[in-house]
């Protein structure tokens, strides 16, 4: 018999309750830890943006910094984050997923916690780099775990609750500097980053397993019947044009050689440029929303409520969107997020009272962030096992060149002079450019699609009688 209840119909048998019931608990931990894990990735994007401003009035913090250097620093973490992500791509489609995410949890905490202790600009350029070697290496391979342990018909969904921990995260972090900035300081903000050493890496060591399908598509069979067995997951693998149930499943190159081979190539670079232009809107928005609204009159507190409005924006629209993606497929939903964020970009220029202006700020994070959220599961879920870490890897790796930039061109744009109206409309363009690129992407190939790979019965795992 099949222990697999993610294959089609005709794939798998129907799964026993026990192995049902496995099969929730092991799910629901896989995807709350790497939502938590997500929840500090985006809490390391945005608490850097909420510093800012107090470091450009006070040279006392970190030494002297214009708004250049500002932007400077921000993307030193953020090219951080594209080495890592890369590097992660290289390896965990042959090392295995679960590694390389124990490895980022550990490292981007303990880089949070030096960077907490830095008295110069370069110093804290330097950790900020460091840092986001991790957090690469975690968001590049947190997508694909999640989609080999998403069941069917939900696989968006369950990717777009894992990576709305970026926006949650994000929203923490701005709802954090608002109660305890003034009383912590920037240093104890980023001491706040450094949690998951103690929290979560003890919690995911113990209760995030391998994923099985991926220990199927190494040729790792017996391992991958222990892992399904004990977490009522089923086994998926590369259907290879021509084989059967019974037959063994063609092994095919793996990590970013297969990913630039054959069918793939054009549909990765095409991601690559996508996810690019979604991040450039992330991080110009995330690192200077609260300074662009501080210029037009606002608060230090009123600044930083925009980022609270922008997330959550984000995380409503992306888990309410991931539905439609899964109904109707990931590509029409995604261009459509992209050009309802270009819309709402535009709305900004608008004089408008304040409840209005938040609504439209909400909507800009749905097409932003939200965008960038759905970008993820639609990637995740392209690409065959075999491929697939490597492709979220490049998706946020490559990717991240746009995030590398979006702090460099807002700042260059604020140094520039630039009126609200005339930055917003920079990024709208951006918007309906990113739509561009997502109808530019091919349909995914049927034979790229996953399949139930059998496991034969052991005892544990006896087949009902009369089956």
């Amino acid at each position: 018999m099949s222990i697999a209840t993610g294959g089609p119909p005709d794939a798998a048998t129907e799964p026993t309750p026990q192995q049902e019931a496995r099969r929730r608990r092991t799910v629901a931990w896989v995807v709350a830890l790497a939502t938590l894990g997500l929840v500090f990735d985006g809490y390391d994007l945005v608490v850097y943006g909420t510093v800012v401003p107090l470091f450009l009035a006070d040279p006392g913090e970190i030494g002297p910094v214009t708004p250049a250097v500002a932007g400077a620093l921000g993307s030193y973490a953020l090219f951080g984050v594209l080495v890592g992500a890369l590097l992660a791509g290289s390896v965990a489609d042959i090392v295995g997923r679960r590694t390389v995410m124990l490895t980022a949890y550990a490292w981007f905490s303990v880089g949070m916690g030096v960077t907490a202790l830095m008295d110069s600009t370069g110093g804290f350029g330097v950790m900020r780099f460091v840092t986001g070697l991790g957090v690469g290496a975690l968001v590049a391979t947190t997508g694909a775990l999640v989609a080999e342990y998403a069941p069917p018909g939900k696989k968006n969904l369950a990717n777009a609750i894992t990576y709305s921990g970026v926006p949650i995260g994000s929203l923490l972090a701005a709802l954090l500097a608002i109660l305890l900035l003034d009383r912590i300081g920037w240093r104890g903000m980023f001491w706040i980053g450094a949690l998951p050493l103690v929290t979560l890496l003890p919690l995911a060591w113990l209760k995030m397993p391998e994923s099985p399908s991926w220990l199927a598509s190494r040729g790792r069979s017996e391992e991958a019947r222990r892992v399904s067995e004990r977490t009522g997951v089923p086994i998926s693998a590369p259907a290879a044009p021509g084989a059967t149930a019974a037959a063994p499943v063609r092994r095919e190159r793996a990590g970013f050689a297969g990913l630039f081979s054959g069918q793939y190539w054009f549909p990765t670079v095409v991601l690559g440029l996508m996810s690019a232009t979604g991040l450039v809107l992330v991080y110009v928005l995330n690192t200077w929303l609260p300074e662009l609204m501080g210029r037009a009159g606002y608060s230090t507190q009123g600044s930083l409520s925009f980022l609270l409005v922008l997330n959550g924006g984000a995380v409503v629209a992306a888990l309410l969107a991931s539905r439609l993606a899964d109904r109707f497929g990931p590509k029409m939903v995604v261009a459509a997020s992209f050009l309802l964020g270009a819309v709402a970009l535009l709305l900004l220029t608008v004089d408008a009272p304040l409840a209005l202006l938040l609504l439209f700020v909400a909507v800009v994070g749905a097409g932003t962030s939200g965008t960038q959220i759905l970008i993820y599961g639609f990637v995740a879920n392209y690409y065959r096992p075999n491929v697939r870490g490597a492709g979220v890897a490049w998706c946020a790796g490559f990717g991240r060149l746009g995030g590398v930039a979006g702090p460099l061109v807002g700042g260059l744009l604020v140094a520039a002079g630039l009126g609200l109206e005339a930055i917003f409309y920079v990024l709208t363009g951006m918007a309906a450019f990113g739509a561009l690129l997502t109808l530019l992407v091919p349909v995914a190939r049927r034979g790229g699609a996953a399949r139930a790979v059998p496991v034969e019965p052991t005892a544990a795992a006896q087949p009902p009688a009369g089956r």
